[in-house]
């Protein structure tokens, strides 16, 4: 059985997920931790809950989301994954993107470990993820999906009653709208969505209550 311990991290409060089950490997999504603080807030209940961190997904490459994983490769040696249509096409470096909105520091880009494809399957201890391939606000956002328990991380593609915004890196409304209706809303309507901003919904409500996929 799956356990969630959610993070909110950054200036622009970025959901980082940290999964694992009862072997006690780990996996995070979406390593948003930008300060010392909440660096150690995060090693601290890797460290205090006794768990072998194996693995760090990336739902895309937009700097807020990835702007941890300097620090969990200088802590644990563990490189991202993410879909290799997020390096490159167009997606500035980190410090780049980080510069258009104000932040004038550098930030030092960590490569993929290796490059997840969509219906990738993706283990940790006795849990697996599958890898859906969501594109629109980036381009090409992954969200992971656990049949098994029920929940899936949809990064920035998905939120409660709302969608991504597609003015930046990549973006595209019509994209964003047709892959969310294939790839997410075929999905069970009690599915949990853990989003990467914001509070949790399902896909049944998402059904019936988000306008921009009426």
């Amino acid at each position: 059985m799956m356990t969630i311990k959610q993070f909110v991290f950054n200036f622009v409060s970025v959901n980082t997920y940290l999964l694992y089950d009862e072997t006690r490997e780990a996996l995070l999504i979406d390593c948003g931790c930008m300060t010392r603080g909440e660096e150690t807030a995060l090693s601290s209940f890797i460290s205090d809950s006794n768990l072998i961190l194996k693995r760090l997904l990336n739902t895309h490459c937009h700097f807020d989301h990835i702007l941890g994983d300097s620090f969990i490769y200088k802590t644990y040696g563990i490189k991202p994954e993410c879909h290799r249509d997020e390096c490159g096409a167009g997606v500035p470096s980190i410090s780049k993107q980080a510069a258009s909105f104000g932040i004038f520091k550098e930030f030092e880009d960590i490569e993929p470990e290796h490059f997840i494809e969509a219906g990738d399957e993706i283990r940790f201890g006795n849990s697996v993820l599958k890898a859906l391939l969501v594109p629109g606000h980036s381009p090409a956002s992954l969200a992971f999906y656990s049949a098994a328990d029920g929940v899936v991380f949809t990064g920035d593609a998905l939120f409660q009653t709302d969608i991504g915004r597609t003015d930046l890196w990549g973006g595209d409304h019509n994209t964003l709208v047709s892959s969310i209706k294939s790839q997410l809303l075929t999905l069970p309507d009690n599915t949990v969505v853990y989003p990467g901003h914001g509070p949790a919904t399902t896909i049944g409500y998402e059904r019936m209550h988000n306008e921009y996929l009426a």
